[in-house]
């Protein structure tokens, strides 16, 4: 009897025929890596394989490790399948790896979006007959505002604090949704500050040539006296920390798909949120495994209950995959908040 082309396993998602494993959340000898964030690419494997776009920021997050890079649509033989990485449209350099065996075809989504945002590659979608589809927010109540909209607000949002004199500090995850906001900001209402963290990443994407504004990374002597009026962006948690303390009172709020919930917004205890988010919403995961012609799917990481139920309501054939993959989590870590000395 032929093994399965992929099997789901207590390290992570395993091909036999390939001897890897996709994203996989314990050490393997081998592993393909969709994208940078820390629940997707994690440390202690021996081999790794991603995107070019990607392998900068893998790089600069993991060390020293042995990595190779790939091209999208770019068919690679590795054992007994073939695979291949999309673009994903969830950061810069996100992938979904397709894998083929006789004639046999899986996709990985890894994560997604399908909604272009001027920065990331945009999602292409994968033809396939088995989809393995993340669903962090996998409820219809999730449908994102098209994108210049959001920014349009939080551009006015930092126009009045800072006509009234205060500092803004925006929090947004350090690879991906920090620089999609700083791409989307207007400049000419004051500069943009960043947290170490937000700003090493950031100076990896520009270094590659992703087209982002001029920032000014947050060290000794800046703060709100040195940049009145400033928009800060740091990674989800620092303006709870003492870093924060020298823009004095300043305006905080955080952007993240979750604020389209109010109870959330509250318990985060922010005084604005912002809907934007790096992952699919409702229609777009629906658009998403229509469009890989898949009829069989496989949902991760999410509501993956309801919407496992949903998709067999739909014709579908539809499992669950237990991961360790976060997604855009409720209660976000933050980013390591370590600085230089003095700052």
């Amino acid at each position: 009897m032929e093994t399965p082309l992929l099997t789901f396993t207590d390290r992570g998602i395993f091909c036999p025929d390939g001897g890897f494993y996709i994203d996989p959340w314990r050490p393997v000898d081998r592993a393909l890596i969709t994208h940078g964030h820390s629940d997707h690419a994690r440390p202690g494997h021996s081999d790794y394989l991603s995107t070019v776009e990607a392998a900068p920021v893998i790089r600069h997050r993991l060390g020293d490790i042995r990595l190779s890079t790939i091209r999208y649509g770019e068919r690679r033989q590795i054992g007994g399948v073939t695979v291949s990485f999309h673009p994903a449209g969830h950061v810069p350099g996100s992938a979904q790896i397709r894998v083929e065996r006789a004639g046999e075809i899986w996709v990985v989504s890894g994560d997604y979006k399908v909604t272009p945002d001027g920065l990331s590659e945009p999602f292409e979608p994968v033809a396939c007959h088995c989809f393995i589809s993340e669903c962090t927010f996998g409820l219809p109540v999730f449908h994102w505002a098209p994108q210049d909209r959001v920014m349009a607000e939080v551009n006015a949002w930092w126009a009045a604090n800072a006509a009234a004199g205060r500092v803004s500090i925006l929090g947004a995850y350090a690879l991906g949704k920090a620089q999609r906001v700083m791409a989307g900001l207007d400049p000419s209402i004051g500069p943009i500050l960043t947290h170490g963290a937000v700003e090493e990443t950031t100076a990896i994407l520009r270094a590659q040539g992703y087209r982002l504004p001029a920032t000014l990374r947050v060290t000794a002597g800046v703060d709100a006296k040195s940049h009145p009026g400033a928009i800060v962006i740091a990674p989800p948690g620092a303006e709870a920390t003492p870093w924060a303390g020298r823009f004095g009172p300043f305006a905080g709020a955080f952007a993240s798909g979750w604020m389209q919930l109010r109870g959330v917004r509250r318990r985060r205890g922010a005084a604005r949120g912002f809907v934007l988010s790096d992952h699919a919403d409702w229609p777009g995961l629906n658009a998403a495994i229509r469009a890989t012609g898949a009829e069989k799917v496989f949902v991760t990481h999410g509501y993956t209950q309801i919407f496992r139920r949903w998709l067999a309501e739909q014709g579908l054939e539809a499992g669950i995959v237990a991961t360790e993959y976060e997604g855009e989590s409720l209660q976000p870590a933050p980013e390591p908040m370590v600085e230089e000395p003095g700052t």
